[in-house]
């Protein structure tokens, strides 16, 4: 199983901006399908964004219809990272994130937990009104 330490969060106004980054273990990062699953309290875990490899030097991203426009994917190979950045942020926001991994070869858009076997412990994220 791939090892996953979540950093950044914390409190930011709405409006504001604010990054979370996730460590991963394995020599085989480049081909992992990282993803953000989010869960606000007193609800159910819900897909944020993924990055994942599709073949040779090709990646996609996929994000939820409620982050769209306002958060970006990105990883960086060589310290087996992945970021989201958050923009314009809201109040609904708040939550509980949550880095995944798979090391299986997602070709199409992936937004269920059960593809992703490895999972971080959470920071959290407050937006305030």
């Amino acid at each position: 199983q791939v090892q996953l330490v979540e950093s950044g969060g914390g409190l930011v106004q709405a409006g504001g901006s604010l990054s979370v980054s996730c460590a991963a273990s394995g020599s085989s990062f480049k081909n992992y399908a990282m993803a953000w699953f989010r869960q606000a309290p007193g609800k159910e875990r819900e897909f944020v964004a993924a990055h994942r490899w599709i073949g040779s030097n090709v990646y996609s991203t996929d994000y939820a219809d409620s982050v769209k426009g306002r958060f970006t994917i990105s990883r960086d190979n060589a310290k087996n990272t992945v970021l989201l950045q958050m923009d314009n942020m809201k109040p609904e926001d708040t939550a509980v994130y949550h880095c995944a991994a798979s090391t299986a070869r997602a070709r199409e858009r992936v937004t269920c937990e059960g593809h992703f076997p490895s999972w971080g412990h959470g920071t959290k994220v407050t937006v305030s009104s």
